[in-house]
């Protein structure tokens, strides 16, 4: 099995269990064969570009989304770079989706006196994404070993199951994040729910 067939085979396998779907299903939609799918899982196949695409269009992700290591995924929207949708009466700005049945938390994070934790936090359970979105500062976030630096508007989505760090740049900075835990494996027993940045709940 090449490394590259290895990557696409777990990226697909990844998603396609986080949305509950059966082999049987993603193939009809994709409008490919159950076998063609099953190998390129297997990672024997040897999928074409149109393959790749077709798959990724089932799943809703982008292509790069199938090839890409799964640490490596990170995307970085500027407030400069945003194009906002006018409808009747607002304007809507979409930052990221969130695919899956497990656990999602919400939290404001407030960092004062131009200082960060003392410590990166822990990695979450395997498949755990941050998406965060800056309301006021600038911050220094994202993976300890390549953080990215953000002010007010931007957005960040990353891999929190990786060691990751939050720091402010300014005097107090205020952002906003959306933690998204997969649902537990069949067969793996039941998950233990934590706060990923807060107190403990079973």
């Amino acid at each position: 099995m090449s490394s590259g067939n290895s990557v696409v085979a777990r990226n697909v396998r990844h998603l396609r269990e986080q949305r509950g779907l059966s082999l049987a299903e993603l193939a009809r939609q994709a409008a490919l064969a159950k076998q063609t799918l099953s190998k390129l899982e297997l990672g024997t196949g040897n999928p074409t570009v149109d393959t790749l695409f077709s798959i990724a269009g089932a799943l809703g992700v982008p292509v790069t989304r199938l090839v890409a290591e799964q640490e490596q995924v990170m995307t970085v929207q500027r407030e400069d770079d945003v194009v906002w949708q006018r409808h009747d009466g607002y304007e809507s700005r979409s930052l990221d989706h969130v695919y899956g049945s497990g656990v999602i938390e919400n939290y404001l994070v407030r960092v004062s006196g131009t200082r960060g934790m003392e410590k990166p936090s822990e990695p979450h359970p395997v498949g755990t994404l941050e998406h965060l979105y800056v309301i006021r500062g600038r911050v220094r976030v994202g993976p300890a070993d390549t953080p990215v630096e953000l002010s007010a508007g931007d957005f960040v989505r990353y891999p929190g199951d990786r060691p990751h760090v939050y720091e402010s740049l300014d005097e107090e900075s205020l952002f906003h994040i959306v933690v998204s835990v997969p649902r537990a494996q069949p067969g793996t027993g039941g998950m233990t729910v934590t706060h990923t940045h807060g107190p403990k709940r079973d």
